[in-house]
């Protein structure tokens, strides 16, 4: 459930947890020390959520709407069963806010909408039940929950609303933070822990005080999860900077007790379907609870194909209940393993960058003992290869290589891993040629043999091998690089498309094997000579935290075009950058540019609130930056040297301490070519 506050209120819990978790870069910090308890116990000895709560909740979808209602909630739970979601080990059926009046009855209980539940929560709990499955309710710990039409609180109430609820036959607790009236909040949630248990009924209990209190630190036997944040919403950035705080928390989840970075957003329709499938991935490696967020009345094949993939599901339902935890980061390259009870590794290649990147890793680094060979399995592609020891992929921009390593005795019977790969700039300009190496090399204890290669483009392109593309044999380690010249027609419209690097090999046993990458080549346009407006020029990627970037106007944190004129310290600038920390905004200026000037700055639109940093970098190098800006500072000049530079990035931190109404401007914004 999403509070009433402003999203200003949302980030700054958000911001608070940021701060001393993760640096600046976006690596993670050092864990912090593990609790006392031995986190292979369940912490509540009841034998609740022993592996992390699988289900569905309607809030991320539905919010308030009238479509949340019985109708929809009966449906999700035909749809668990009837997609195999619920073999796929989905239970839960969660309501979130609305579900209620705004006043209680004349007893002082709880009364269900009749509009939206005229059977009552009773008849819906039989319903989800005669599935086989489970139903879940939500109130607040306060004393209205978090929508502003002021429904119901449980603050005062703990035992009667405990009571309703397990006469009604509910199975799950989400328990908000809402309208607290500053009562402490350990106290606030273990009373209701002792309402539930009072009941006889077993009811998982989820705390969600989204981490302001650090629960992970106290509520191990108060609740079975907590939250860990704020609220998740619909997009990479918030995806990203959740993912980020809850990372170092490895060390407090366990069976029973389990860390939750808020409810899935796959399918909603605010990142693409790689993006999703990087959201789930990286959910499941961190044995995050896995509550659907989308209506599945309205949803899309390839939604259901993330969702109900069972490789990866299993991952986050692991007996042994481990984290995962970061192995590497560097450069947006993460490598984060998860100890299984077999004895396996869960290792997620991810990359946060806007680019494809070679992300790799070994055996040993993901805690595996040496070996003659392992097993991988690539748990998207649902196949199998043996390797002499390295990971390592060419992964797509915000994607996620998922795997599962493990020291098998049997690794002979399945074929040599290959990393495929992609040297040089995937940067074209329309009908020129340009030069990139692909390369084939065999991870594999055993002999990749007949190896060949191919690289194809979009229909028109013109895509020539400039070098052999074949080979007999690969021993382990060993490379095949083959050159290509790569053509766009001329005219071709700038922005990206996508290439294809494909290979096929045979393994010792004569198994066919291939093995494919998509990546994506720009089509770029070198900025005009003389001086220019960034702010008029082509983009190559833009990020921002909190909506879009805004050409000329600031962010306005929502919709494209909600900004208002540019605006610092009182001086308003008619040309320039929106941005909303953290933001990356990068520009294509082809070595042929010398200067990059602007006057940066917070916008006046949140009043005092916010502090940034702003960076310009050159081709990974960071080349000039600020200070750490403050909404009661005048705009400041930034001018950067980007000579010989190939791409150049305008970069906008939160300066350490969360995003709270961290919006930034790139004033007057110009580079000089």
């Amino acid at each position: 459930m999403r509070h009433p506050h402003t999203r200003t209120t949302r980030r700054r819990v958000l911001g608070a947890l940021t701060a001393g978790l993760l640096c600046a870069a976006g690596l993670a910090a050092p864990a912090p020390a593990a609790p006392a308890e031995d986190p292979a116990a369940p912490a509540l000895a009841d034998d609740l959520a022993l592996t992390p709560p699988m289900g569905f909740n309607n809030w991320n979808s539905t919010h308030c709407r009238a479509d949340f209602n019985e109708s929809m909630v009966k449906g999700i739970a035909d749809l668990f069963v009837a997609k195999g979601l619920k073999d796929a080990g989905y239970t839960y059926v969660n309501l979130d806010d609305c579900w209620a009046l705004p006043q209680r009855d004349a007893e002082g209980k709880l009364v269900p909408d009749p509009a939206r539940f005229p059977n009552g929560i009773k008849a819906v709990a039989g319903y989800v039940h005669s599935k086989g499955l489970k139903l879940g309710i939500y109130t607040s710990a306060g004393t209205k929950t978090c929508n502003s039409a002021g429904f119901p609180g449980a603050l005062g109430h703990e035992y009667s609303d405990a009571q309703q609820f397990a006469d009604w036959g509910v199975d799950y607790l989400k328990y908000d933070n809402c309208n607290n009236q500053g009562v402490d909040a350990k106290k606030r949630y273990t009373t209701m822990r002792d309402a539930l248990k009072a009941t006889g009924r077993p009811i998982v209990y989820s705390i969600c005080e989204w981490g302001q209190n650090k629960p992970w630190e106290w509520a191990s036997d108060v609740g079975h999860l907590w939250r860990t944040t704020g609220d998740i919403s619909d997009s990479w950035s918030s995806m990203l900077s959740i993912l980020k705080q809850n990372l170092p928390l490895a060390p407090y989840a366990g069976p029973g007790h389990w860390n939750d970075p808020d409810m899935l957003e796959v399918g909603n329709g605010g990142m693409t379907d790689t993006e999703y499938r990087s959201h789930f991935s990286l959910w499941s490696v961190m044995a995050a609870p896995l509550l659907i967020g989308t209506d599945l009345r309205k949803a899309s094949q390839a939604t259901f194909d993330i969702l109900d993939n069972k490789e990866v599901t299993a991952v986050d339902q692991d007996p042994l209940g481990k984290q995962g935890t970061v192995v590497s980061s560097a450069g947006g390259r993460w490598v984060i393993a998860k100890e299984m009870k077999d004895g396996s590794r869960a290792v997620a290649l991810f990359n946060e960058s806007g680019t494809a990147q070679r992300i790799a890793t070994t055996a040993s680094a993901v805690g595996l003992p040496d070996a003659s060979a392992y097993t991988l399995r690539d748990l998207w592609q649902h196949t199998s290869y043996n390797t002499a020891g390295t990971v390592a992929a060419t992964v797509p921009a915000h994607g996620t290589v998922l795997l599962r390593l493990s020291a098998d005795p049997r690794w002979a019977a399945h074929p040599p891993a290959a990393e495929l790969g992609l040297d040089g700039s995937p940067l074209l300009e329309a009908g020129t040629p340009a030069t990139l190496t692909s390369t084939v090399t065999d991870l594999g204890r055993t002999p990749a043999r007949r190896v060949a290669v191919t690289l194809t483009g979009p229909d028109g392109w013109t895509v020539r091998p400039a070098s052999p593309t074949t080979a007999d044999a690969l021993a382990t380690g060993e490379t095949l690089r083959s050159g290509w010249t790569v053509t766009a027609p001329a005219g071709t419209p700038t922005g990206s498309y996508g290439l294809t690097l494909q290979a096929r090999y045979l393994s010792p046993a004569g198994q066919q094997v291939t093995t494919t990458v998509p990546l994506t080549a720009s089509v770029v346009v070198r900025p005009p000579a003389g001086t220019s407006y960034l702010s008029d020029l082509n983009r190559l990627s833009a990020t921002s935290g909190w909506g879009p970037v805004e050409r000329d106007t600031s962010n306005g944190e929502s919709a494209a075009g909600d900004g208002h004129p540019i605006t610092i310290g009182g001086t308003v600038y008619p040309k320039g950058l929106g941005v909303h920390a953290p933001s990356d905004v990068s520009f294509y200026t082809g070595q042929t540019c010398g200067k990059v000037t602007a006057e940066v700055g917070v916008d006046d639109e949140k009043g005092t609130k916010g502090t940034v940093t702003f960076e310009i970098w050159a081709d990974g190098t960071k080349v000039a930056s600020t200070g750490v800006l403050t909404n009661a500072m005048p705009a400041q000049p930034l001018t950067a040297d980007v000579a010989g530079a190939q791409v150049v990035r305008l970069v906008v931190t939160d300066a350490g301490d969360g995003i709270d109404s961290d919006h930034a401007d790139w004033a007057d914004a110009r580079v000089s070519c």
